[in-house]
């Protein structure tokens, strides 16, 4: 069965019909051709289907599509700036060395963005709390943790 839902993606509004069943990461992939959101583990285990949805930051391998009416969702792609410039978090992954493979880094990133949508001074602490559901295979974490302090740093600084 299928219904009609209206939300904003990355600042544009939209309407579309979709299956019942239908996952957003499903919807954001194939529907919308948004392909930085990766799946990984489709069983909200590693993050790197996150993106967020009403300022939180949510695995979209769980999250039913139908749940996104009269919602903004913010993906990857919506985080690039001007001329398609990588965002002060974007920057800050690359600068500090936590873009390995990438497969986790859309994931990553959306997770630090909602982190520091909310906070941008968070300790050490409070970085690793908002990345525990994100899984990286390369890195280590540290070189993701500085760069959420780098980007949280270069924040404070813009505002």
């Amino acid at each position: 069965m299928k219904r009609e839902i209206s939300f904003n993606v990355n600042s544009q509004q939209m309407k579309l019909e979709v299956e019942s069943h239908l996952r957003l990461i499903d919807l954001i992939r194939d529907q919308l051709g948004l392909t930085g959101t990766k799946e990984g583990c489709g069983e909200g285990e590693c993050g790197a289907c996150t993106v967020i949805v009403d300022g939180k930051a949510v695995n979209a391998c769980l999250y039913p599509a139908l749940e996104l009416e009269g919602r903004t969702l913010i993906t990857i792609e919506g985080l690039l700036e001007e001329e398609n410039k990588p965002s002060v978090i974007q920057k800050a992954f690359i600068d500090n060395g936590a873009v390995q493979c990438g497969f986790c880094s859309p994931g990553m990133i959306m997770s630090t963005k909602a982190l520091l949508d909310k906070n941008n001074d968070p300790s050490d602490e409070e970085i690793r709390i908002a990345l525990l559901g994100n899984l990286c295979r390369c890195t280590g974490y540290v070189q993701i943790v500085e760069s959420v302090k780098a980007a949280a740093s270069q924040i404070r600084r813009k505002s």
